[in-house]
């Protein structure tokens, strides 16, 4: 838990609200009001859940707002997050952009003043009870998710390669021996190698194995022996677009470079399944 881990999050999340800021700013005003494939929220919708969250993590209280919740919200984080967004749907999107502005420069100058201990403290966070770097590096994860969300509904691709994308990728990696194993339900000794491209690609190797109950779970492996029961190549963006619910199974398997073998009926699943966050 050092100095690096948390400088790896601040610094994480200085560079991703950076470029979530100049995209802001290179926005015409029509842009704002555009879907996003993130259900119920445009363009605008997502520089206010940045927003919202951060001011959360600053002791605000969520705004009371009038306007009914949409339908494609399911939980009650989800009705929190809403909050925050609604009070904003009025607002113009460049001014939605310079609060952001605004205040990720002031929550950056709190982090780097909090000390070890601060960092270590354990808390409440969207992953359950965590210490607070490890909720910094979901804020890095989420910010990432919502900027690309911008880049890809108005039409303007970048932020890719940094850090927002290595840690995003690296939470989906750590989810998928649980996708493998409980949402699958692949039987014992079946294993999965996933090559993701890109980038920052990697290859992720699957096995499911029993646990101390004898229920079947899946765990990450270094090695599998002999031929993989199921492969699958996609790429890193596919990857976390299925990963994150931004597209169904049908439009990942459709993708350009992804690739199935072996048991293409488990690779299948998988895919089916592969969506970890709502």
């Amino acid at each position: 838990m050092g100095p690096t881990r948390a400088d790896a999050a601040v610094d994480g999340l200085a560079e991703v609200w950076s470029s979530l800021a100049a995209l802001g700013a290179a926005l015409d005003d029509a842009s704002f009001d555009l879907p996003t494939e993130c259900p119920g929220w445009t363009v605008k919708d997502q520089f206010s859940h940045v927003i919202g969250i951060e001011l959360l993590l600053e002791g605000h209280p969520a705004p009371e707002v009038a306007a009914p919740i949409g339908d494609h919200v399911r939980n009650d984080l989800g009705r929190l997050n809403e909050q925050f967004v609604a009070a904003r749907r009025d607002e113009p999107g460049r001014a939605v952009v310079a609060e952001l502005v605004a205040l990720s420069a002031r929550r950056l100058d709190a982090l780097r003043a909090l000390d070890e201990e601060a960092w270590a403290a354990l808390g409440p966070s969207p992953i359950g009870i965590v210490p607070y770097v490890d909720y910094m590096g979901v804020r890095v994860f989420d910010s990432w998710v919502h900027e690309q969300d911008v880049r890809r509904a108005t039409g303007r691709p970048g932020g890719r390669g940094g850090a927002g994308e290595r840690v995003t990728l690296d939470r989906m990696e750590a989810s998928m021996p649980y996708v493998l194993g409980r949402r699958v339900a692949a039987p014992l000794g079946a294993t999965l190698r996933v090559d993701v491209t890109g980038s920052l690609g990697r290859v992720v190797q699957l096995r499911v194995d029993a646990d101390e109950d004898g229920r079947a779970r899946g765990v990450a492996t270094s090695t599998i022996a002999g031929a993989p029961t199921a492969s699958l190549r996609l790429d890193a963006e596919t990857f976390a677009r299925r990963a994150c619910g931004r597209i169904d199974a049908a439009a990942a398997l459709a993708a350009p470079g992804t690739a199935l073998g072996g048991d293409r009926a488990l690779a299948v699943a998988f895919v089916e399944h592969m969506a970890v966050t709502p």
